[in-house]
């Protein structure tokens, strides 16, 4: 009798060269980060999912490790060793993005240094902590308009980094525990399909000839041949108009100019081949329920526009407000369909129930449920000894925690390939449009307020996208039969690097240059200064003018999470509902979604109907293709042209959020 077959050992990803080639390329994409979004703000590297230094990193070693394999095989990297770099490089560069330190550095003295006797910041500026930065106007005055002898003051400013620091990585953390208590529920109960993940592995060279297979398949060179051509044109058409190009979209809305047909004036079909080319990876379901959502909100501001109604309510059909509530009533939903699966866990964090749930797992249920108890504790901590009150804080960090788990069950379920696919300002802006801002500031205290308001990075900060990043990060070394504990201690890594880089590249920049002049600026800040010096008026401007709620967002908030609810209900009771709850929440985050939605899901379901499911992957390597030519030529090769001539890189504007 033949020994049952053992499972084929699991290999280290997290090596001494993975490590170190981790680190290099972390750091060139800082310096990459530095040059093209803050300096000459020409496009939007970090600004993408994934980002394309990561991606930059897949396409290097997608070339080099057949090389290396035929100089000497041990040279070539493994897979786990090449997921390692990959997930390295998801997590550090968002860091340096536009919606983590170039927010949140200006959050910490925004209000003293564009205090005037007319906007009433001085008043904010008290009410922020001592020990939040620096507190001397010089060197805050030097931080927005350089410093003489560009010398970055390291001595005060040292504490508070480190303090934020600690800050951000309990927010990482406290994600991270999260997905590691999700992972089983999602990836084997679930079985969620993960289409990033199968870009990414496909992208990803096999161990015995270092060669990744999709490289034999032309269709997959068609692919990239496509998107290359796509940019190339539109390129050489910013350079010279009278070259033909196909553009970045087509503006439907310009069909429609009399009322009340006018109100689709903003309808837009934008070309996003990374979102056409990974629609196809989805389900035709969440493709189709993106598009049909998204005109059916449009046509209800039509019949509001025939009706009235529109002029008389700004700002409907409040898609932010409907996309919030969706977002709720999916936070409840993911935790509902999961709660046998967490009951379990919780059972083996006291240690009862089933011995073997958390065996083979990256840290037992017991050890990440401390971890998210410990972060949650030091986050809230943090907050109240700021001066938030704790019911707020409570409620603020679990909104942004919520939106951050259904953005990572999207990511994990459909692959959208966009950083914005969340209701961003929602999680501060929803507390102000429900309480108003008197319920928040009793008794005229506005310092609970103040600190809502200075978290207000965190509104419309990466965390979503670094926890979507995670739970992938999880699939894809069980796809390369990766130690998981390597995945864990390499995104960790990853947010540890990517913070440090991301305080000495925007202190050096910003006293260098002064943050007034970055990202295009004048005396009053870049667009990131901007909407912290905003956020920080609004509460001077409450003050003279209290806030009363706002019940129309309120009724669309709660209109959304009816409308979400209801889907999920119809979901469970009818077996082939055509209508996915995640669509309706996604097409209303961004406008970017629905027209390459429409787009592919035309094509995919004329290719299940002609070809059936064999054709459908058949033709998979074609769309992984038009995927990354469009990350490659719009984002590397546009973005290293814009490093050497940032005039000839601003006339073809690329922005993958």
């Amino acid at each position: 009798m033949e020994p049952p077959d053992r499972p084929a050992p699991l290999e280290r990803g997290l090596t001494l060269r993975s490590l170190v080639l981790a680190l290099a390329l972390a750091f060139g994409a800082t310096l990459w980060i530095r040059r093209v979004e803050m300096i000459s703000h020409t496009t939007q590297i970090s600004e993408a999912v994934p980002v394309v230094p990561a991606v930059a990193a897949l396409a290097l070693f997608l070339l080099l490790n057949p090389l290396l394999t035929r100089l000497h095989p041990r040279l070539a990297l493994r897979r786990a060793e090449l997921v390692v770099i990959f997930v390295v490089m998801s997590v550090a560069p968002t860091f340096s993005s536009v919606g983590m330190m170039r927010m949140m550095l200006p959050a910490t003295n925004v209000a003293q240094y564009f205090a005037t006797p007319e906007n009433g910041l001085a008043q904010i500026w008290e009410l922020i902590p001592s020990w939040y930065g620096p507190r001397d106007p010089e060197v805050i005055r030097e931080l927005y308009e350089g410093a003489a002898g560009e010398a970055v003051p390291w001595g005060v400013w040292l504490q508070p980094m480190l303090l934020w620091g600690l800050f951000a990585l309990a927010i990482f953390g406290a994600m991270l525990c999260l997905n590691l208590l999700l992972r089983k529920q999602w990836t084997e109960r679930e079985r969620l399909s993960f289409p990033l993940v199968q870009f990414v592995l496909t992208l990803t060279p096999d161990n015995q000839r270092g060669l990744a297979t999709v490289l034999r398949n032309p269709l997959f060179w068609v692919g990239i041949g496509v998107s290359f051509i796509y940019n190339l044109l539109n390129m050489l058409h910013a350079v010279n108009p009278a070259v033909p190009a196909p553009g970045v979209g087509f503006q439907v809305g310009g069909l429609f100019t009399e009322r009340p047909w006018s109100a689709l004036s903003d309808l837009n079909i934008a070309w996003r081949p990374e979102i056409f080319g990974l629609g196809y990876l989805m389900s035709t379901e969440i493709t189709l329920s993106c598009w049909v959502f998204y005109l059916l909100v449009r046509l209800s501001k039509v019949l509001a526009t025939m009706t009235g109604a529109a002029d008389r309510i700004p700002g409907f059909p409040f898609d932010r407000e409907l996309c919030m509530g969706g977002y709720l009533a999916l936070t409840l939903f993911v935790v509902w369909v999961g709660r046998r699966h967490l009951w379990a866990a919780l059972q083996r964090v006291v240690g009862r129930g089933d011995p073997g749930l958390d065996a083979g797992e990256a840290v037992s249920y017991r050890a990440a449920f401390a971890g998210l108890v410990v972060c949650l504790a030091f986050i809230l901590g943090w907050a109240v000894l700021a001066g938030m009150a704790l019911w707020l804080a409570l409620l603020y960090f679990g909104l942004i925690l919520g939106v951050a788990l259904t953005y990572t069950r999207i990511r994990a379920e459909t692959g959208a390939p966009m950083v914005w696919l969340f209701p961003y300002w929602e999680q501060q802006k929803c507390l102000t449009n429900l309480f108003g801002s008197a319920r928040l500031a009793p008794g005229e205290n506005f310092q609970s307020l103040a600190i809502l308001h200075g978290f207000a990075w965190l509104a419309r900060g990466f965390y979503p996208t670094t926890a979507g990043s995670q739970i992938e990060a999880l699939r894809l070394g069980d796809e390369v039969h990766a130690r998981r504990r390597d995945l864990v201690w390499a995104l960790l890594l990853a947010a540890v690097i990517g913070f440090g880089l991301a305080a000495w590249s925007h202190l050096d920049t910003f006293y260098q240059y002064g943050g007034n002049v970055l990202e295009r600026g004048t005396t009053d800040g870049g667009y990131r200064i901007k909407l912290m010096r905003d956020a920080q008026t609004d509460i001077a401007t409450w003050i003279k003018s209290p806030l009363a709620p706002d019940l129309r967002r309120n009724l669309a908030l709660f209109t959304g999470f009816l409308i979400t609810g209801g889907l999920v209900v119809l979901r469970a009771a009818f077996l082939r509902f055509p209508l996915h709850p995640l669509g309706f929440a996604m097409t209303l985050a961004h406008p970017h979604m629905w027209g390459p939605s429409l787009l592919v899901w035309i094509v995919k379901s004329g290719i299940l109907r002609v070809g059936g499911v064999r054709l459908y992957k058949q033709l998979i390597p074609l769309f992984v293709g038009i995927v990354l030519g469009h990350f490659f030529t719009a984002g590397v090769l546009w973005g290293t042209v814009a490093v050497f001539n940032e005039e000839l890189a601003e006339k073809y504007g690329i922005w993958f959020g």
